[in-house]
């Protein structure tokens, strides 16, 4: 509910504050006084209107989703709309944007003056006829919840068959582009490292010649060894080193020429062949290793593809298990309702009679499947669509849904705003819509601005509108002001003695 609601500076109010109760609180005075202003200041304190006052502050015991708005509860949150040059919106403090904080407060108030379709919506239509059929029946609340999990089993597969289904349609493609890949990497069959080392025999061979006749030119030192050991000898120094050196030099020579010699059974056009098939591989993949991954996925792909059609068969036994489980739930919920339409359609017009409207008609129509079932429930008066009866009649359904609903509700529905509803209303009319109000009054805080003595004299709560000189100001009133007050909607400024006294009895009655 809102506590507390305070206005600076708007139009023809320069300053009001209002201790708000809960129930049905009613608002009246003079025409002209500001009681639509007050209303749509209200509004716009929540992002709900837009207004160019100074300041409007709403002092509210919504519970806020913290999770989901990224603002942490305080004992009581305060909804902001402050306009220097500006609008800015704040909630505790916390700066919003007006789109921001209307989406917050559009989940625990409701403007009801505009043609609002929500609540003749399939899915609330839905759950008060449900409702109904809880008294009767609890079967109805584990029938929806198995309905409920049933349907999105079956949703799933029903996706799952798609996408199968989507493959299939390219599954050659994929099948032969799959085995082109991997016998183009198998015909080459390379192995990680190999492409390294066959770079370096090429390398061995681009010097083989070279090193050989290098080889070749050296071996005359050895021609001369026996020189140097007699010289040696000559000058008595031990020729022990010398051999050691030239033993050592002659094994070096001998592996590299061996070395080489092999590289004579190497086939070099067969070498440079490979290298460019390797290097091919790597242009295409980054690496040998990346190679031979891509064809591993490949190998894998292809595996699937080849099981696909086992895969689409046990699905598709799956599916059709779950399609006729679904139906049988949704036929069972369908006839349930069947069953207790013609009910829930007397009561709506035992409110509607009392509410002065015509009969309405609920048709319940067999739909595509929905997690709500097969049924589709909808609403006209006197076999008019919604969309062109009067607002008035409009509003008066309204309030007739919204009763029927409030049977089932256990904890507060938010606050509900109407601007006169019980305009152009005969004093009959207006009584009934003041019970429907007040009944749902035990649910939600409700907002009115009323011409009529008979919903003024339900309200739990009664503040006059009224203006001093060109100032509009706000006063809650007590037993005895309210007397008067009902008198002047009944006889005008020159408020009589009969008037006075049918107010007193009014007032009486209906508190």
């Amino acid at each position: 509910m809102i506590e507390r609601f305070y206005l600076k500076d708007y139009l023809s109010f320069k300053e009001t504050e209002l201790n708000l109760n809960t129930g049905l609180i009613v608002f009246t005075g003079p025409s002209g006084s500001g009681k639509s202003i007050l209303m749509n200041a209200i509004l716009a304190s929540v992002g709900g209107a837009t207004c160019d006052a100074t300041l409007c502050e709403s002092s509210v015991t919504w519970d806020i989703d913290e999770e989901s708005c990224g603002i942490e509860n305080d004992e009581m949150n305060v909804f902001k709309h402050i306009k220097k040059e500006k609008s800015r919106y704040f909630i505790n403090n916390q700066s919003l944007s007006r789109k921001a904080i209307s989406a917050i407060a559009a989940n625990y108030l409701r403007h009801l003056s505009l043609k609002d379709f929500s609540d003749f919506e399939n899915a609330n239509l839905l759950e008060i006829l449900d409702n109904r059929i809880s008294l009767k029946s609890k079967k109805i609340f584990k029938l929806k919840k198995e309905y409920k999990q049933t349907f999105q089993e079956y949703n799933n597969v029903q996706k799952e068959l798609q996408a199968i289904e989507e493959k299939e349609k390219k599954i050659v493609e994929l099948k032969e582009f799959a085995a082109f890949e991997i016998k183009k990497i198998e015909d080459i069959n390379p192995t990680e490292g190999e492409d390294e080392e066959l770079l370096l025999i090429k390398k061995e061979l681009s010097r083989k010649e070279k090193v050989l006749e290098s080889l070749e030119a050296a071996m005359e030192i050895f021609r001369s060894e026996h020189l140097v050991s007699s010289a040696l000898e000559s000058i008595d120094v031990e020729s022990g080193f010398f051999d050691d050196a030239m033993n050592e030099l002659r094994a070096h020579f001998d592996t590299a020429t061996e070395k080489f010699s092999a590289l004579d059974e190497i086939d070099v056009e067969e070498v440079l062949n490979r290298i460019e098939d390797l290097s091919g591989l790597k242009r295409r993949y980054g690496s040998i290793a990346e190679a031979l991954a891509y064809k591993r996925q490949k190998e894998i792909e292809l595996a699937q593809y080849e099981n696909i059609m086992i895969e689409k068969s046990d699905l598709e036994e799956k599916y059709k298990i779950l399609q006729t489980s679904i139906q049988d739930l949704a036929q069972t919920l369908t006839t349930m309702r069947f069953k207790e339409l013609p009910a829930f359609e007397k009561a709506l017009n035992t409110y509607l009679q009392n509410l002065y409207l015509r009969d309405a008609q609920l048709s319940l129509t067999n739909d595509a499947l929905t997690p709500l079932g097969y049924d589709a429930l909808s609403i006209e008066l006197n076999a008019t669509p919604l969309n062109k009866i009067s607002t008035g009649e409009f509003n008066r359904l309204r309030l007739a849904i919204l009763a029927l609903k409030s049977e089932f509700m256990s904890q507060n529905g938010g606050v509900l705003m109407l601007d006169e509803i019980d305009a152009n209303l005969s004093g009959e009319e207006s009584m009934s819509v003041a019970k429907v109000l007040r009944k749902l009054s035990k649910y939600f805080q409700i907002f009115v601005i009323s011409h009529q003595p008979q919903l003024t004299s339900m309200g739990n709560q009664h503040f006059l509108v009224y203006k001093d000189g060109t100032i509009s100001k706000t006063k809650e009133l007590n037993f005895q002001e309210r007397v008067s007050e009902i008198a002047r909607i009944i006889s005008g400024e020159n408020i009589s003695e009969e008037a006075k006294k049918f107010a007193q009895e009014l007032l009486e009655a209906n508190q």
